[in-house]
C-alpha cells in the first residue's frame, strides 16, 4: 500500500516532513511522496525521516494550475520524481513562492481592514517555518476567535469570492506539464473532480491535457467515494492515461483525511506507482 498525495509544513500541513513520514510507516505504507504545493523544500528533511523509516520517498510536488477559463472549477497537478536541485521547473517554482509570500500580505491586510487583529509574524509563526498557505491564515483567525472552525474562515473570508481572497500567481497547466517533463517529472491531475467537469467534459478535457503530455489521473483520491474512483479509473483508461491516488493528508487542516487511508477506505496499490516508475524509466 502506498500514497502518493499528501502535505506537511513545508506548504499548508500541519505536520513536518519527518511526522508524515513517521505516520506513513505507521500505517504499513511502502512508499509515500510528500506534494507539498508549489515547493520541493521538503525533501531534505523528507528524505532522511524516510531512510531512517525504511520507506521508499518519492520526490514531489504539487502545483496550482491556470485554466484561464477552460473549467470552472481548479486544477492541481502533482508532480514526481522531481528533486531539489537547479531545473526549469524547480526555478519556477521559486518565482511562486516569492508571487505566495506577496499574497499572504494582502490577505493580511484584507483581514485587518475588515477589523481582524492578526499580524503577518502571527501567520508565519502557525506555518512553522515553512510556505504559508490560506490554512496558516484560517488557524490563527481561529486561535483568535474570529471565526469558528477553519472551514469557517474559508466559507466566510478566504475561498474565491470572499472578502478576504487574494488570486494567486500560477502556471498555465500547459507550461507546468512542459516545465515538469523537462524537469524529469512525471505529471497527473490532483483530485480531478475540482474541475467541476462530469462525463464528457471531463473526457474531453483529460484528453487535452493528455495531448499536451499528461502521463496520469489521480482516481484513488482519499475523500471520493468507491463510484467516484471507478468513473476516473475510465476516464483514464480512456485516454491511456495511468491511475494515482493519494489520502491528500494535510495533518488537522483536513482533520478527517489520513496518510493511507484518507477518510478510512482509501487502499493504493503499489502497482500504481510500479506503472509511474515505468513512465519515468521510458524518459531517461
Amino acid at each position: 500500500m502506498i500514497d502518493l498525495h499528501s502535505h506537511s509544513t513545508a506548504s499548508d500541513g500541519s505536520d513536518s516532513p519527518t511526522e508524515v513520514v513517521r505516520l506513513a510507516a505507521a500505517a504499513g505504507l511502502e512508499a509515500l511522496a510528500l506534494t507539498d504545493h508549489d515547493t520541493l523544500e521538503h525533501l531534505a528533511e523528507a528524505r532522511h525521516a524516510a531512510a531512517a523509516a525504511d520507506i521508499r520517498l518519492v520526490p514531489g510536488c504539487e502545483i496550482s494550475c491556470e485554466l484561464a477559463g477552460r473549467a470552472p472549477g481548479s486544477l492541481h497537478l502533482l508532480v514526481y520524481f522531481v528533486e531539489d536541485e537547479p531545473g526549469p521547473l524547480q526555478d519556477r517554482l521559486v518565482s511562486l513562492q516569492v508571487a505566495r509570500a506577496s499574497r499572504n500580505v494582502k490577505i493580511v491586510a484584507e483581514l485587518r481592514q475588515h477589523g481582524m487583529d492578526i499580524t503577518l509574524d502571527e501567520v508565519l509563526e502557525e506555518a512553522g517555518g515553512g510556505s504559508v498557505g490560506r490554512p496558516h491564515l484560517a488557524a490563527v483567525m481561529v486561535r483568535k476567535g474570529h471565526v469558528g472552525s477553519i472551514q469557517e474562515a474559508f466559507d466566510l473570508w478566504l475561498a474565491d469570492g470572499r472578502p478576504a481572497y487574494v488570486e494567486r500567481d500560477r502556471l498555465d497547466v500547459a507550461d507546468a506539464i512542459r516545465l515538469a517533463r523537462a524537469s524529469g517529472g512525471v505529471t497527473s491531475v490532483a483530485h480531478p473532480f475540482s474541475l467541476k467537469l462530469r462525463g464528457a467534459e471531463l473526457d474531453a478535457f483529460v484528453r487535452d491535457l493528455a495531448d499536451l503530455g499528461l502521463d496520469a489521473l489521480e482516481c484513488e483520491y482519499g475523500r471520493y467515494s468507491v463510484e467516484q474512483r471507478a468513473e476516473l479509473h475510465a476516464v483514464a483508461a480512456r485516454n491511456d492515461l495511468a491511475a494515482t491516488g493519494g489520502s491528500d493528508y494535510h495533518g488537522t487542516y483536513k482533520p478527517d483525511l489520513s496518510v493511507g487511508t484518507g477518510t478510512g477506505d482509501l487502499r493504493v496499490p503499489d502497482s500504481l506507482l510500479d506503472a509511474l516508475d515505468g513512465i519515468e524509466a521510458r524518459r531517461r
